[in-house]
């Protein structure tokens, strides 16, 4: 009734190229990643934008350097 074994005529089924498989489960990863990081959120394209921006302007900060000395200064009168 069940399928343990092939009949004695038949050869077993072919098994997927290790590589293959490597590749496939490397596929299955990747997707089930991307479907975890989007879980809950709507418009997924505005949230990576978003994210982009506010790492290209944390870039320009951390590349600037501190501010010069002659900065602003305070007055109290």
């Amino acid at each position: 009734m069940g399928m343990c074994f092939p009949c004695p005529g038949e050869s077993a089924p072919p098994s997927p190229d290790v590589e293959e498989k490597r590749r496939k489960l490397a596929e299955a990863a990747e997707r089930r990643q991307k479907e975890a990081a989007s879980r809950g959120i709507l418009n997924v394209q505005s949230v990576e934008e978003k994210r982009k921006k506010k790492e290209k302007i944390e870039k320009q900060i951390a590349t600037s350097g501190p501010p010069p000395e002659g900065g602003l200064r305070w007055t109290v009168s």
